[in-house]
């Protein structure tokens, strides 16, 4: 039996492409420790702007939770505005309205992911910032829509405050995402639906990036 064949696939056709060549590299996505470090910084940073009233850092600290919970892209994520996180009793998601392609879809999120975009926007009235459903949801201080280059800036700054490689660029949050997500759930047809991906075959590049992992899990079965 192949490694992808535990995976669960979606049971219609799609065309044909005439050719797809998109391989994603095992450094494009954050290693476990990593992860960690990463949150952790972010933790303490969010700490930091509240203490110092520096509403960059709380941002910063969003921003990052927001890659590795929802793994959006970075033109999605500048463009989302506050209407655009739906919380309730029952469910939470985060509605990209402009994704590739011009495409609108959902994405739905942990319970945890719901209490930091809870958090999020509290601390933002906190800073005397408006919630109102137009304003964009990552801002600069005085409220200013970050552009997209801008926001990769300030995660390449988080690298390097997290004494993490300067080699990953802030799609690295997607590609994790993407990695983790089919790792724990087995199910291709979710991570394409929350990744916005137009066609399976572009979601199944992340099959290569967890088959060393089920190898060595395997090896390890009954030992120690």
């Amino acid at each position: 039996m192949q490694f992808h064949e535990k995976f669960t696939f979606p049971t219609h056709h799609e065309p044909k492409c005439k050719s797809f060549e998109w391989i994603v590299h095992q450094d494009k996505v954050l290693l476990r420790n990593e992860i960690k470090q990463l949150r952790k910084y972010g933790n303490e940073i969010k700490k930091q702007g509240l203490k110092k009233h520096k509403l960059c850092l709380v941002r910063n600290w969003f921003m990052v939770g927001l890659g590795l919970f929802t793994g959006l892209r970075v033109e999605e994520m500048v463009g989302l505005r506050i209407k655009d996180i739906l919380i309730n009793d029952i469910y939470a998601s985060v509605v990209v309205r402009n994704g590739k392609g011009g495409k609108k879809r959902v994405v739905k999120i942990s319970d945890s992911f719901k209490h930091v975009c809870s958090k999020y926007l509290e601390i933002r009235k906190m800073f005397e910032l408006s919630n109102d459903k137009e304003d964009h949801l990552l801002t600069s201080q005085k409220g200013r829509k970050l552009t997209r280059r801008a926001l990769q800036k300030q995660f390449k700054a988080c690298l390097k405050q997290a004494n993490l490689p300067s080699h990953y660029s802030i799609h690295c949050l997607r590609h994790t995402y993407a990695t983790n997500l089919l790792k724990s759930s087995g199910n291709l047809k979710l991570v394409k639906n929350q990744l916005g991906h137009s066609s399976i075959r572009t979601t199944e590049v992340y099959i290569a990036l967890i088959e060393e992992d089920t190898r060595k899990a395997l090896n390890k079965l009954y030992k120690g």
